[in-house]
């Protein structure tokens, strides 16, 4: 059970089969977290305005990593997204809305239907496993995780709340880290479509220590791009 907002999401009935998607580069949404967009596009706009009239469901999407356009000369999509509900909207006053969306479960993408707004929608078929939550939290290595993290804080020498992070369930603290990590669009696609929490907290150490290799320089200093 999924619990966004006022609303609780339990199987596939309580889910929308078809979805308006914001494609958006190295934007992750998991299950349960929450994702801070500002949007200004109109064609967004209005699909925020439909989105706050109907379920307050929408489903964020990277554009394809191989560069591909369909037919009507727009970046082809990922197979695999994350559908949130927006949780909490603000009118800017030039047009704009800031909003927080909180995930819900992710998606496959079965079809991009012929457009009847200026928004792209999808029809969907979602990861009903994402509905129980803490859902393998037990097979986490949160200590490995957590070491690979004190040492890119330390790296890059950011501060963290360790207080906070120490309360935090496994679920929680591998997919807020998975959605702050400052990654690129194939290393958050592969988080996104990581099978279970166990693989993705595996993937994020992966990547992170990788990372840590890779950039770190003589001054021990790392930079990820």
């Amino acid at each position: 059970m999924v619990q966004a907002g006022n609303s609780t999401y339990t199987d596939e009935s309580d889910l929308p089969a078809t979805i308006p998607v914001f494609p958006l580069t190295g934007a992750l949404l998991l299950p349960g977290g929450q994702l801070p967009l500002n949007i200004f596009e109109p064609r967004y706009v209005q699909m925020i305005d439909d989105a706050l009239a109907g379920s307050r469901i929408i489903g964020m999407i990277q554009p394809s990593l191989d560069g591909d356009h369909n037919d009507a000369g727009e970046p082809k999509l990922c197979e695999v997204g994350c559908m949130g509900r927006i949780a909490s909207y603000a009118e800017s006053g030039d047009g704009r809305y800031i909003i927080s969306l909180q995930g819900i479960a992710r998606f496959r993408v079965v079809e991009e239907l012929s457009a009847r707004a200026p928004y792209r929608t999808c029809r969907i078929t979602a990861f009903l496993a994402d509905l129980r939550t803490g859902r393998g939290d037990e097979a986490v290595d949160r200590e490995g995780l957590l070491r690979a993290f004190r040492k890119f804080f330390e790296a890059n020498e950011m501060e963290a709340d360790w207080d906070s992070i120490a309360r935090a369930s496994n679920e929680t603290l591998v997919n807020a880290l998975s959605m702050m990590s400052p990654y690129g669009a194939a290393e958050k696609q592969a988080l996104l479509e990581a099978s279970d929490l166990k693989m993705r907290a595996e993937t994020l150490i992966a990547i992170t220590e990788i990372a840590l290799a890779r950039d770190g320089g003589e001054d021990g200093s790392t930079t990820l791009q």
